[in-house]
């Protein structure tokens, strides 16, 4: 197994993730020698919380460190690759999900070893991100044998399984990734705007409705999106699915598009599980055809 212990790793980016990232390395017995920002004040608070770490311009973050994390937005990803005059040898790495590799060119041309390295774990805090980076998946990218190897390493030693990618694949991995986290936001978000409808609040809402969003995650995970899927359409149950237009229709019918849709993937998951027959299938997609027509609300 390649030693991580003697590496010196660096961090260019000092916000969320790159705050995550380099706290819990530092944790895991890492040593984390060095942080760059833009923003010289994050680096200092992050540097003062990660045991014998500097805060240091970019330039000397590279000169200084074995691995180099870019944690920066990814539209400066780039930008920030492309200032940095890199040693050959060293090992630089961004944490963005969609942003190619590729875009590490300059390091590459410097003689450094590019690859990329993403948590696939949300960030928006950092101190509850701590606690659930473990356990979950890293997608590691780098062509270079050493560069991969201490990245695997790397990952397992953060209790974090690996996922490897391809070259060219990031936009599709990343766009898989969203139906897991924003889209969520999404659903819940239409959820609590119907539940507004008796007076309900969003966090009414919320607060009821995650046990249930908790057990059809532990259902999915034990069995799988189609075996696991409950719901009206996958008993076949269209007097339910006709009961939801009705009320949609008559209260808030800028939410049946949406509705629609899902209910129709609902139908074509129903008939591959086996527990509706083409008839109940058709049926409830002539229901729902009619009314799928396109919606819009304005925001509020």
């Amino acid at each position: 197994m390649t030693r991580i212990d003697h590496l010196n790793i660096g961090f260019i980016g000092a916000g969320r993730l790159g705050k995550t990232l380099a706290r819990l390395c530092s944790n895991r017995g890492l040593r984390v020698g060095a942080i760059a920002s833009r923003n010289a004040d994050h680096a200092r608070e992050l540097a003062a919380l990660i045991n014998d770490c500097s805060s240091l311009s970019a330039q000397q973050v590279a000169d200084a460190c074995d691995l180099i994390f870019i944690t920066t937005p990814d539209q400066a990803i780039q930008t920030t690759a492309d200032a940095i005059t890199w040693r050959p040898g060293s090992l630089v790495v961004h944490c963005s999900g969609a942003t190619e590799v590729e875009v590490l060119h300059k390091a590459a041309t410097d003689g450094a070893f590019i690859g990329g390295f993403h948590p696939l774990q949300t960030f928006a805090d950092p101190d509850a991100a701590m606690q659930s980076l473990p356990g979950c998946t890293i997608t590691i990218e780098a062509q270079e044998a050493r560069l991969n190897e201490t990245l695997v390493t790397i990952a397992e030693h953060l209790n974090c399984r690996v996922n490897r990618l391809p070259p060219g694949a990031r936009a599709r991995y990343h766009a898989a990734a969203g139906y897991a986290s924003q889209f969520i936001n999404v659903l819940l978000r239409e959820a609590a705007v119907i539940w507004s409808s008796w007076g309900g609040t969003e966090r009414d809402a919320i607060h009821a409705l995650m046990p249930l969003v908790r057990g059809t995650l532990a259902s999915i995970e034990q069995l799988g999106p189609v075996a696991g899927m409950p719901g009206p359409v996958s008993r076949g149950d269209a007097g339910s699915v006709a009961k939801h237009v009705k009320a949609l229709a008559e209260n808030q019918p800028d939410l049946l598009p949406l509705y629609s849709l899902l209910c129709q993937e609902t139908v074509s998951m129903a008939l591959e599980s086996g527990r509706i027959n083409p008839e109940h299938a058709a049926q409830l997609r002539a229901l729902l055809s009619q009314s799928a027509a396109p919606g819009h609300r304005n925001p509020t």
